[in-house]
């Protein structure tokens, strides 16, 4: 770089610790209140307040009375349309996930919807059915009315009606009791404004569990587009019990459900990538999926195909809406924990792609109002026993692209459904279920996709992808519900360990700067003589006090209590010695004659009689061995006397419990008891107001102690063993 494009800067100011920083300073005043008075203005209700905790709840009130008509309604109504098409065949496909009759997944798709336009603060989120929360409550459903309570066998060609009829109800009270449930969760959560818990849902956890759930969603629809009867599983490895059941019945294939199915495939794979290449000149998708609906249940009912080719059905859809009835409330403690599951993960899935939205249209959602919204939408949607429901990626994507720009394109996809429901609900009864299935797989093409985070994982974050495939393997081998339990707590095992062992290195100095950076990673930087200025790139904290004091010994190369210890044992050897009375310490050889007298002598020496054997002083190997010793001690004692001041970097730090501030006592007065000034350098104001809570600061350990920036610390330690005083002096710095 050429050195005129280098901009330098000057700056000449005191050096500042933490008592003359604050000296210098005038903190603005808080007015302090007490907590009654707190509580009493937390509860006072102005009529201000009112209107906005009252719009708040019902963000509708908030852009309604705005609504640009001239420029919005149109986009609306495209948008609306497109949206309801394609919600259609989802509702019925996803239905069957849910191990319900497809009618509900049209009352699911339709009641939810008109409340989340009231209660949503998203605009373009789409609310309605989705595999992955369609497939969990599939596996509650399967788990408490199994085909066995109601003597329904797959291989059985004598099942009744009647006993099907009684298996179905029994799933619907299930599915609706979860929506009631998991409903009341997400309210609760959002007016205790607990919408933060999404944060514990990292994207690799959530990228890893939905792909889980799209494997769990394929092979439970392999059956339906390859026309077999198989029992459905749930629970631990239900993925390799139905991938197990669908290989060893694969003889019974249904040659025509295959047909049908492949040909619905190509059709949906062909006309999406048709979309997605030609999206800026169509002024919407081409619905194909509703196109392959009315197409398969066209040609289901001319070819009569259930009778003449044995292929399975829809079937019965009834035509109206159903009255509202109770929850079975006697079920909830059977799906409490399966409801929670439910729960957090249909308000990640809302929350991220409405915060997507958001971002990209330059308004704000609310965590805490999406709980609120989904949670009434779950829970009010149950007493017309619709099952829990969360955002659809798909249908989100093309209410957007279409022109959507309020949640009115959501309101005018349900009324689409809602005219299929009451008119024209029963045209689809012949609709064959391999052409559902292949919608169902088709549609999960984004999801699979998700595969590709292995390598990409691989490249950037190890810890990112371990959490990717543990969130994978845990759901698809345990299911969703206990992989998503396994998933989180290895997500926070992970938190703990990178807190636990953080980085530790020893900053020096580029030359003629007050820049500091790792001796180890650049060639320019240097130690600065007599200094050691240590960093730790996490909190200080009981669990990682222990690794922090050990890093810090082994980084600097003093240990404080090795030190005194050897200069113990010197002392000790110098009594020892004394008390002998030896005069000088020295190796010879002498020669006694008979009369006892040198025969050679070379210097006049007291030496203890037990030492002289056969006219020879014999000294013993160990005090050689303790003279070599003895040199050791004072190489190692010295390495210590030359470093006369240590900084502890304190810039990354969020906070110090009482077990840190206990240790850095400790640190303080252990290398004060070898001559080694300790200081702390970039303390933020939180990390102070930890250290005046936890009565840090004594006689011993002052304010003064505490420095503003790293290059104040060196400045001020140069000083002191320069001059041996406080006296302040000038920075400059360039």
């Amino acid at each position: 770089m050429d050195v005129s494009e280098i901009s330098l800067y000057n700056v000449s100011r005191p050096v500042f610790n933490q008592e003359s920083f604050q000296a210098r300073l005038h903190r603005k005043e808080k007015l302090k209140s007490s907590r009654s008075a707190k509580l009493l203005q937390y509860f006072r209700c102005s009529t201000e307040k009112a209107k906005s905790m009252f719009i708040s709840f019902f963000p509708i009130l908030e852009w309604l009375p705005k609504y640009p008509v001239k420029e919005y309604l149109l986009g609306d109504i495209i948008s609306g349309l497109s949206t309801g098409v394609m919600q259609l065949p989802q509702s019925l496909a996803y239905a069957l996930l849910a191990a319900v009759p497809p009618v509900f997944g049209l009352y699911t798709s339709f009641f939810p919807v008109l409340l989340y336009m009231v209660f949503g603060s998203s605009r373009h989120v789409s609310i309605g059915t989705f595999a992955v929360i369609s497939l969990m409550v599939g596996g509650v459903a399967i788990k408490l009315a199994p085909d066995e309570m109601f003597d329904v066998f797959p291989m059985n060609a004598t099942n009744t009606s009647e006993s099907h009829e009684a298996r179905d109800a029994m799933r619907v009270k299930v599915a609706a009791a979860t929506a009631f449930l998991s409903g009341i969760i997400q309210l609760c959560l959002g007016l205790l404004r607990f919408g933060f818990v999404v944060v514990y849902l990292a994207e690799p956890l959530v990228r890893g569990f939905t792909t889980a759930a799209a494997v769990h969603v394929f092979v439970s629809q392999l059956k339906y587009l390859l026309g077999i009867k198989t029992k459905r599983f749930g629970g631990p490895l239900s993925a390799i019990y139905t991938f197990i059941a669908v290989c060893s019945n694969i003889k019974k294939t249904n040659i025509t459900a295959v047909i049908v199915g492949a040909i619905c495939i190509v059709i949906l794979l062909g006309v999406k990538e048709l979309n997605d290449r030609c999206k800026a000149k169509f002024p919407a998708p081409i619905p194909v999926e509703l196109i392959v609906v009315i197409i398969s249940t066209g040609v289901s009912a001319a070819m009569n195909l259930t009778e003449n080719y044995k292929v399975d059905i829809v079937g019965n859809i009834p035509t109206g809406l159903r009255a509202p009835v109770l929850p079975d409330f006697s079920l909830l403690r059977e799906i409490f924990t399966d409801s929670i599951a439910i729960a957090i993960v249909g308000f990640s899935m809302t929350i991220s792609m409405a915060k997507i939205f958001a971002l990209r249209h330059g308004y704000s959602v609310d965590g805490n109002q999406e709980l609120i919204a989904l949670g009434i939408c779950n829970s009010v949607g149950s007493f017309f026993q619709t099952f829990p429901v969360t955002t659809s990626m798909s249908r989100s994507l093309v209410q957007e692209s279409t022109g959507g720009k309020t949640e009115i394109a959501g309101g005018l996809s349900a009324l689409v459904v809602l005219l299929v429901i009451v008119a024209v609900g029963y045209l689809f009864e012949p609709l064959p279920q391999t052409a559902l299935a292949a919608i169902v797989m088709v549609n999960l093409k984004g999801i699979l996709k998700q595969f590709l985070d292995i390598p990409f994982l691989w490249r950037i974050s190890k810890f990112d992808l371990a959490l990717w495939i543990v969130a994978f393997v845990a759901s698809l081998l345990l299911g969703l519900d206990y992989g998503l339990l396994v998933a989180v707590a290895f997500a926070i095992i992970t938190v703990v360990y990178r807190t636990q062992s953080p980085k530790y290195r020893i900053l020096g100095q580029i030359p003629n700067t007050d820049i500091y950076l790792d001796i180890e990673a650049y060639e320019e930087v240097q130690e600065i003589p007599g200094i050691k200025i240590f960093q730790s790139n996490a909190s200080l904290y009981f669990a990682n006090v222990d690794m922090y004091v050990s890093a810090l010994y082994k980084k600097i190369d003093i240990d404080p209590a090795a030190i005194l210890l050897a200069k113990k044992k010197l002392e000790g050897k110098k009594k020892a010695q004394s008390a002998e009375g030896r005069k000088k310490k020295m190796i010879l050889k002498l020669r006694k004659s008979a009369k006892g007298a040198a025969e050679h002598e070379v210097v006049s020496v007291e030496v203890p009689n037990e030492q002289i054997q056969n006219g020879v002083l014999s000294v013993p190997e160990t005090m050689e061995h303790d003279a070599n010793y003895d040199e050791e001690l004072a190489a190692f004692i010295k390495s210590a006397a030359d470093t006369h001041s240590l900084i502890l970097d304190f810039n990354p730090v969020n906070f110090v419990d009482s077990v840190g501030a206990k240790v850095l006592k400790m640190i303080i007065k252990e290398y004060g008891e070898i001559g080694i000034n300790v200081v702390l350098a970039g303390c933020n104001e939180s990390v102070v107001a930890d250290l005046n809570r936890l009565d840090f600061f004594a006689k011993s350990v002052t304010r003064g102690l505490l420095f503003h920036s790293v290059h104040d610390a060196v400045l001020r330690c140069q000083n002191l063993a320069s001059f041996g005083d406080g006296s302040s002096t000038e920075r400059s710095s360039s």
